[in-house]
């Protein structure tokens, strides 16, 4: 489980195919103390731009530190990770841990599907940025409601059918992807757990 409080952002330093080129090996190099404190341990699940992936060969002694996941053709397939290149900025949290403090809301790192930045407008000393969303978990995002976009979690300020709103402030967009994202980039969307099952109940009473 993560926070969706970004500790640090990374980026893609390679990307090998793997299986027939349909998997892929990612290599993304961090800032030292991401990987430092505490020491990671192979395994470790870390939400990358809010994907929850295994790091399965690290060498946080090399400079720059980095570490390597692998991603299957279906994860690809399903996140905004089939779009990543080299040079690809990445927002990156360690897992959860307990007595951690718990800044944002529960997020699992299962992302449901990928939405599209539709805009980004100056209000007041924030950005109110929109995002279009697939109509299947659209029903799942309610105003004053919590939602991760690439891992970041985010309070919904406004929603219009299948796009929401929500306010970034500049300290979020200076250590968070949103310091780069543009209208029609693809984010990964995950949609409150509480939300999902809510959903489920109300759908099987």
């Amino acid at each position: 489980m993560f926070t969706g409080i970004i500790t640090a952002l990374g980026h893609i330093r390679t990307i090998t195919p793997l299986g027939g080129g349909r998997d892929m090996r990612l290599i993304i190099e961090t800032p030292p103390a991401f990987l430092a404190e505490p020491p990671v341990a192979l395994g470790a699940s870390i939400a990358c731009s809010g994907c929850c992936l295994t790091a399965v060969e690290f060498d946080p002694g090399e400079q720059p530190t980095w570490f390597a996941v692998d991603a299957s053709a279906e994860t690809l397939a399903h996140t905004k990770l089939g779009t990543w290149t080299v040079g690809s900025q990445v927002n990156l949290e360690r897992s959860l841990r307990v007595g951690d403090e718990l800044g944002g809301h529960l997020v699992s790192g299962h992302v449901d599907g990928v939405g599209t930045a539709t805009s980004a407008t100056p209000e007041n000393a924030s950005t109110r940025w929109v995002f279009r969303v697939p109509a299947d978990i659209s029903r799942f995002i309610a105003v004053k409601g919590s939602v991760a976009v690439d891992g970041v979690s985010l309070t919904v300020n406004e929603v219009r059918g299948d796009t929401f709103g929500v306010n970034i402030i500049p300290h979020t967009a200076s250590v968070t992807g949103f310091g780069t994202l543009r209208p029609n980039d693809p984010v990964n969307i995950e949609i409150d757990t509480l939300a999902r099952y809510v959903a489920r109940l109300a759908e099987t009473a």
